[in-house]
């Protein structure tokens, strides 16, 4: 076989690099942020580019969702209160930034246990060797109590919780989200994945009362997300099944019944991001309208992170 000729570069088409698009500028690097300097400082040298752009993006999203009083619903994985995060959420509960919460069942676990006694957690491997896990009493009476008079009175489990919270002056409750969202008058919902939690291991555990008052608070988190619209933020912290797929037939409910919900920014932070948040919080939600982020990170930084820049751009 004859052996092809040569290719011969001398012909290829070139361009000078100066007319060439380019992704990266100057303009967009970091900038050195001296020893001293305030935390607005730092945030404002931080890059323009990737997480960190998609992270000023979403500190302006909810500034502005405040400013203009549209809806900021935070989901959140019971992580978020085990990593010490509860007196962020609080806070921004109280300063009317966050107009929504919604948790797994356990988020209230440890939400009580904090409210209680200022530390929650066990270690599960060692309980588990002897079936001590999840056996805590007061734990499971307090909360599978509060769910069943909650339930009686066609309350949720959230607003259920947070109202036991307050009545019983719980020592630490400045810590409780429940609470924080009790004392605010905002919507608190909690999704129950029957089994998933250590209360419903106890004799005190209600399933009636639990399916009716977490079908409560799904209906009540349907409502919330019937009111998302233009300028409305929807942030999932660090739950990966039960929050995503609630919300999309939260989605699904309000667009049944007229209402568009486009047009708004959805945004997971997450320490993996995983298929259910990406399809049921950033994609299929903002299809007919609207802008995703998705940051990547540890909560315990991510969180105090948002916060602090939320506070500052708030104080301009």
């Amino acid at each position: 076989m004859p052996r092809p000729p040569a290719l011969n570069l001398k012909q290829l088409r070139r361009y000078s690099v100066t007319e060439r698009p380019s992704k990266v500028a100057k303009d967009s690097f970091a900038k050195v942020t001296p020893s001293g300097s305030s935390f607005r400082t730092f945030t404002q040298n931080l890059p323009r580019i990737l997480a960190a752009q998609k992270f000023h993006q979403l500190v302006e999203a909810i500034a502005s969702a405040h400013r203009r009083r549209r809806p900021v619903l935070v989901m959140m994985g019971a992580h978020v209160l085990k990593v010490g995060l509860s007196p962020l959420i609080v806070d921004l509960i109280a300063r009317k930034v966050i107009t929504a919460i919604a948790m797994t069942g356990s988020g209230i676990i440890h939400d009580f246990e904090l409210a209680y006694q200022g530390q929650t957690s066990e270690e599960v491997a060692e309980a588990l060797a002897d079936g001590s896990f999840g056996m805590a009493r007061e734990t499971a009476d307090f909360l599978n109590g509060a769910i069943k008079e909650g339930a009686e009175e066609d309350l949720g489990i959230g607003e259920s919780v947070g109202r036991m919270i307050e009545q019983k002056k719980l020592r630490f409750r400045n810590l409780s989200v429940f609470a924080a969202a009790h004392r605010a008058g905002i919507p608190a919902t909690v999704h129950v994945a029957i089994g998933a939690d250590i209360i419903h291991q106890h004799p005190s555990c209600d399933g009636a009362a639990m399916g009716k008052a977490s079908l409560a608070d799904f209906h009540r988190l349907a409502q919330v997300v019937s009111r998302i619209g233009e300028g409305a933020v929807v942030l999932n912290i660090g739950s990966a099944v039960i929050l995503p797929e609630v919300f999309l037939k939260g989605v699904s409910i309000a667009r049944n019944l007229g209402h568009p919900v486009k047009d708004f920014t959805a945004a997971n932070l997450d320490m993996i991001q995983h298929y259910r948040p990406r399809e049921n919080v950033l994609s299929r939600p903002t299809a007919l309208g609207g802008r995703a982020i998705a940051i990547t990170g540890h909560h315990e930084l991510m969180v105090p992170l948002l916060h602090a820049a939320i506070l500052e751009k708030l104080s301009k």
